[in-house]
């Protein structure tokens, strides 16, 4: 159960979220990044708070696989199971479209990096908001990631809004794996 104080964070995120801004939260092992990532102009605001290229794509992350079935096909697929047993949880998988996504999500490829997360505030955040959100290291390219709301004002002055609660318990950022090829990316 999240404290009240958290539920109102993560209220107030998600009216920002929905005005296209960009915020931060906290995930398994970091400070995240997030916003809508199909608003372009959201997207292309967090690169630019990153320091970041367009070019790279983003991760999304999302509180279920019902929020993100709609792009994805799993059923059927020899990598279903391997996938859908690591979900909720600190694994974030590029998979292939089943329909397109903006390039500015995918980076102009025919996948998307997507992450069903256990953690309690992404999962209501999420849940909240309606959808995936954006999910990126709460830092500008290069610098060690932010791992508490003090470090992302250090990092960011008060640009965006931050939700103040623990991360999750992993000492590092989630692994990345290739669903087709079963290669780990990070």
């Amino acid at each position: 159960m999240l404290k009240e104080t958290t539920q109102n964070q993560i209220s107030q995120a998600v009216v920002a979220l929905k005005k296209g801004k960009v915020v931060a939260y906290p995930t398994e092992a970091v400070y995240g990044l997030g916003c809508d990532p199909f608003n372009q102009q959201a997207v292309t605001n967090l690169f630019h708070v990153k320091q970041r290229p367009m070019e790279k794509g983003v991760i999304l992350v999302a509180a279920s696989v019902e929020q993100i079935e709609e792009w994805i096909d799993l059923i059927g697929a020899d990598w279903q199971q391997q996938v859908l047993g690591t979900w909720p949880g600190p694994v974030t998988w590029v998979l292939p479209l089943k329909k397109p996504m903006p390039n500015w999500i995918t980076g102009g490829r025919n996948t998307v990096a997507i992450r069903v997360s256990n953690h309690p505030v992404v999962q209501e955040l999420c849940q909240q908001f309606g959808g995936p959100i954006v999910s990126t290291s709460a830092n500008v390219t290069n610098n060690p990631p932010a791992k508490s709301c003090k470090e992302v004002v250090r990092e960011f002055a008060d640009s965006l809004f931050c939700i103040s609660a623990e991360l999750g318990e992993l000492s590092k950022p989630t692994q990345i794996r290739d669903a087709m090829s079963g290669e780990i990316l990070r």
